[in-house]
């Protein structure tokens, strides 16, 4: 009886073992969140990057406080002054500006000219 507990129990050392099996859920959970959450956001990030590198003055732009209004001057220090109503002007940091809305600028342009 202990023969056979001995002759079952012993690995043979002839037999690789795989570490595929083992990293491949890994690598794929990886992949996953890659391409669902990582790379995403990295691609929005450079767009918000670029739309704040490529505004002009009389560009109409929404901040992070929700405030809607037209760029008026480009001040020191990333600040950026902008009208928000009839003379009423406010003073931000460039980075609380989230968007610029589609269509608006064009429009804009068109109406004081």
């Amino acid at each position: 009886m202990d023969i056979a507990y001995a002759q079952q129990g012993a690995a043979s050392p002839a037999e690789p073992t795989s570490i595929l099996p083992v990293m491949l859920p890994s690598v794929l959970i990886f992949l996953v969140f890659y391409f669902l959450m990582i790379r995403p956001q990295q691609k929005k990030q450079k767009e918000q990057k670029d739309m704040l590198a490529n505004l002009k003055t009389g560009d109409q732009i929404i901040t992070t406080g929700g405030l809607y209004g037209t760029i008026v001057k480009f001040g020191e220090d990333n600040r950026v002054k902008v009208r928000i109503a009839e003379n009423v002007t406010v003073e931000i940091a460039r980075s609380a500006i989230t968007e610029r809305p589609v269509g608006t600028t064009e429009a804009a342009k068109a109406k004081s000219d």
